[in-house]
């Protein structure tokens, strides 16, 4: 692009998503930028192009990363649309691919839509006749938004994952309670205390065997279970004020989301709580800034802030405030089933919103190996290559005899941003094997793969009594339309 200055590029949609990612209006970004804000309307139509030295200009003033601008948002609404259109549903429809690249970039919102209705008539399929879904058709044109957990995945990754206004309220307040990591419990408690008249109180197993957390209103008590660790008492400490002194935000934040169910509106305010008690825990600046000078080792920094490892790990994701931004990472939680409880991604990773994982990622090996980090170089059918470390956790523990809760978590990054590690120290990246993966079965199609729990639903199954392949499926090289 810097040879090339001159070039003029239609890209409104995806300018205007950058500017509302910035929390600018069209004035404040024009002021920026040195040019008037009719023109940027006018840009954001589609109207007039977006010249290679304003995308340079915007770059540099909001340190913004010109690779990410051109593809994060796309690729991910692209991997979407994919998705949904590989169903055997759409198979007599010869749709291009250019054309869903077109429609991922220029309308996002329909992304969405589709999705949401995608959805719907997959629940629909799942669980009911034909018959029955006519008679409860309210219920099933509705079934995406009582799915709280999706709709709240959707309202965080058209966020990418930062939220300005709680990174700014939980700053403020390590500033006023100004403790180190190892007083901020006594510190919440107090804060509790005093400002709320709230009492912590940390309660044996046997008077809260099924309850890790309980605010009793009445009593005005906050009280915890003995099995939460240090780092999840705090964690539940900083929820609790989140609560308390940000409830406006939260409501502000919540109701920026349009018209949510009870359910989703509930989960996503609950879900805003968890975002403002981690940065709490590991405020921006003092977490970026040590993370960048540690490269990234998850452990260190955990000591260091006296947060857990899955928490370490899911506030990396979160870093992506303008000018001072972090590896954009993506994270995955699975238990040894294979169930994702949890997937945040402030880059491109294309995660599957309707199936499982690629057994072959290593994040599930990590049940064999529980007190080993594992690391590998993964790479997508596309060719995209990504860096990938696993650790099994285990939380919270569980009185005898139930059964121990373990989880597989996994935090990756593109491979061109691996070096950055300490886990990447000493290996040529460039050279290094990629492991092929695929998003999931459904929709990989590559060939003679051992572990294929099921053909991709894009191409034909082939049957043949007198061969047994590697793979459990055989299926046609033609891809289906």
């Amino acid at each position: 692009m810097p040879g090339d200055t001159g070039k003029k590029l239609f890209v409104g949609p995806r300018f205007r998503r950058i500017r509302q990612q910035l929390g600018l209006s069209q004035t404040q970004i024009a002021e920026g930028l040195g040019i008037s804000p009719s023109y940027i309307n006018l840009i954001e139509r589609n109207q007039r192009p977006v010249t290679a030295q304003i995308l340079l200009r915007l770059a540099e003033t909001y340190d913004l990363d010109l690779r990410d601008l051109a593809t994060a948002d796309e690729d991910r609404f692209f991997a979407e649309l994919n998705e949904i259109f590989s169903d055997p549903l759409f198979r007599q429809i010869d749709l291009p691919k250019q054309e869903l690249r077109d429609l991922a970039e220029l309308c996002p919102g329909v992304t969405h839509a589709l999705q949401r209705l995608y959805a719907a008539y997959t629940e629909a399929r799942r669980g009911e006749t034909l018959a029955a879904a006519q008679m409860a058709d309210r219920d099933v044109a509705n079934r995406f938004e009582t799915n709280p957990i999706e709709r709240v995945r959707e309202l965080i990754e058209a966020n990418r994952n930062y939220f300005a206004e709680l990174e700014q309220a939980a700053e403020s307040l390590r500033d006023e309670l100004n403790v180190s990591a190892e007083e901020l419990y006594a510190a919440l408690a107090a804060r509790l205390r005093k400002r709320h008249s709230i009492t912590t109180r940390v309660m044996p197993v046997d008077v809260m065997r099924e309850t890790l957390r309980r605010f009793d209103r009445h009593r005005r008590q906050l009280l915890v279970s003995e099995l939460v660790d240090g780092s999840g008492r705090t964690f539940q400490l900083a929820f609790q004020i989140g609560l308390a002194e940000c409830a406006p935000v939260l409501e502000t934040l919540v109701g920026r989301a349009g018209a949510l169910d009870d359910a989703p509106r509930r989960l996503y305010r609950i879900t805003l709580a968890n975002y403002f008690a981690a940065a709490v825990m590991m405020p921006y600046q003092a977490f970026l800034s040590a993370a960048e000078a540690l490269n990234y080792d998850l452990h260190v920094l955990a000591q260091r802030f006296n947060a857990g490892f899955e928490q370490v790990c899911h506030r990396l994701t979160t870093l992506s405030r303008p000018n001072a931004r972090g590896i954009p990472f993506f994270m995955l939680r699975v238990d040894n089933a294979g169930n994702v409880s949890k997937r945040f991604s402030s880059g491109t990773f294309p995660f599957s919103k309707f199936g499982g994982t690629c057994p072959l990622w290593n994040v599930h090996s990590t049940f064999d190996t529980p007190d080993r980090l594992l690391k590998q170089v993964i790479e997508l059918p596309d060719g995209t290559r990504y860096f990938s470390i696993a650790q099994m956790v285990r939380r919270p523990v569980a009185p005898h005899p139930l059964p121990q809760p373990r989880f597989a978590i996994s935090l990756g990054c593109e491979i061109r941003h691996a070096s950055k590690l300490v886990y990447a120290a000493g290996m040529d990246l460039e050279k290094a094997e990629g492991t092929p993966i695929g998003v999931n079965c459904r929709l990989c199609e590559r060939e003679n793969c051992s572990q294929r729990a099921e053909p991709p639903i894009t191409r034909t199954l082939i049957l043949d009594e007198n061969t047994r392949r590697v793979s459990s499926f055989m299926f046609s090289n033609a891809r289906e339309l």
